[in-house]
């Protein structure tokens, strides 16, 4: 049997990442369909195409599929005679609304944020009947040996109705479960979370564990010659986030820490967070942010419980950063404490790690630089699409 295979590759996009890639790309939303994707690659945003560009280094054809992206998917169903329903609505409407709010957006008040975002919100929320035609369609087109799922709330029943046209259904997720959803549908099932991986077993669904990674080529699109923060953080204040968003008040009262953040409007009004709140960043911009930082503090989702697992591990080694993430007991398999990443397990604990190495600038640079190594050496993601490569072929 050949050991290569092909892939289709299923995503879904945050509502507030959509609208800002489209108003920082005045007309894309006319573009062809490959002229739409290429800008949703170069933003850089989550996985771009990390996966299927590595999988293509490999010998494998692979592609991605943003599903609930209208413009984009649209534009795949016009070039390729597809017909739909007709569009949601939504989509004039959030044209004319990108370019007055392209400016205002990185600090704009999230109740603003969710009137320009309520119809799109609703529609990807409501899965509209394009959303299932135009998958469908994609799907038969591309033939693939491989489904992988990113988004395992896309509905089980549908992809049930569709294994007849693939030879395996891979779900990947790190992220709370969704309701209502139905995982046997499933083939196999990958997780970062070694408590997932657990959880799949006991449910008696083929499990197994596949960690995030860095990109290198991220790193050319890095500029020098930016002030240097002293520490940051770049993540989400949801409410999934309430010990997060606890150690971060704690920091923010005691130290200068630059937060970076969605969600924020969930926020206490007398939050100290507040006072440290820079906006969001997507993609490429907070790639910049943890390169120009001296530090950048890392915390872990509940559903994480004791394990180590999220992108930002990754992320800020890989771009030369001192991690200093909160502690916890599978971190050794990744980086060497102390060595190539600091860890701590409380508050008080993190304000004085961070404190004692904005005064020893070559011990942080020098644990810095060890793990920037160790990602570049262990944790890219050519080398996790040879380790998916191996995974596949063996269930293949």
């Amino acid at each position: 049997m050949s050991r290569t295979f092909r892939l289709l590759i299923l995503n879904t996009d945050y509502p507030e990442f959509l609208c800002w890639l489209y108003a920082q790309h005045p007309g894309l939303e006319n573009e062809p369909y490959d002229e739409q994707m290429r800008s949703r690659n170069e933003s850089l945003f989550g996985v771009a195409d990390f996966y299927s560009s590595n999988l293509r280094r490999l010998g494998h054809e692979a592609w991605d599929i943003h599903a609930n992206n209208e413009f984009m998917q649209r534009a795949w169903a016009r070039e390729h005679g597809i017909r739909s329903d007709q569009p949601s609505g939504i989509l004039q409407h959030w044209i004319g609304m990108l370019q007055a709010t392209k400016r205002a957006m990185p600090k704009a008040p999230v109740r603003y944020l969710r009137r320009l975002l309520h119809p799109l919100v609703d529609s990807i929320n409501g899965r509209p009947r394009w959303f299932y035609d135009i998958l469908e369609a994609q799907i038969k087109h591309y033939k693939p040996d491989v489904l992988l799922n990113q988004d395992m709330g896309i509905s089980s029943r549908f992809l049930n109705e569709m294994k007849p046209h693939v030879r395996m259904l891979v779900g990947q997720i790190a992220s709370p479960l969704p309701e209502g959803e139905e995982f046997g549908c499933y083939d196999l099932v990958i997780s970062s979370l070694p408590n997932f991986v657990e959880h799949f077993r006991r449910m008696r669904v083929p499990v197994e564990l596949h960690r995030f990674a860095f990109e290198p080529k991220v790193l050319s699109h890095l500029s020098d010659g930016y002030a240097k923060i002293a520490i940051s953080f770049v993540g989400s204040l949801s409410q999934d986030h309430q010990t997060r968003v606890q150690l971060l008040e704690h920091l923010c009262a005691r130290l200068g820490l630059k937060v970076w953040g969605r969600e924020a409007g969930g926020l206490s009004k007398n939050s100290s967070i507040r006072q440290c709140y820079m906006g969001r960043a997507w993609g490429i911009e907070m790639y910049q942010i943890l390169y120009n930082s001296k530090m950048t503090l890392n915390h872990h989702i509940g559903v994480a419980e004791s394990y180590a697992n999220n992108m930002r591990l990754f992320e800020a080694t890989g771009v030369g950063s001192l991690l200093v993430t909160d502690w916890k007991t599978n971190l050794a398999e990744m980086f060497k404490e102390g060595e190539e990443v600091v860890t701590y397990r409380t508050p008080e604990e993190c304000a004085e790690l961070v404190r004692y190495f904005l005064e020893h600038d070559n011990e942080r640079e020098a644990i810095a630089r060890a793990g920037q190594k160790r990602t570049l050496r262990e944790h890219t993601y050519y080398q996790r699409m040879q380790e998916l490569g191996d995974i596949v072929h063996a269930r293949l």
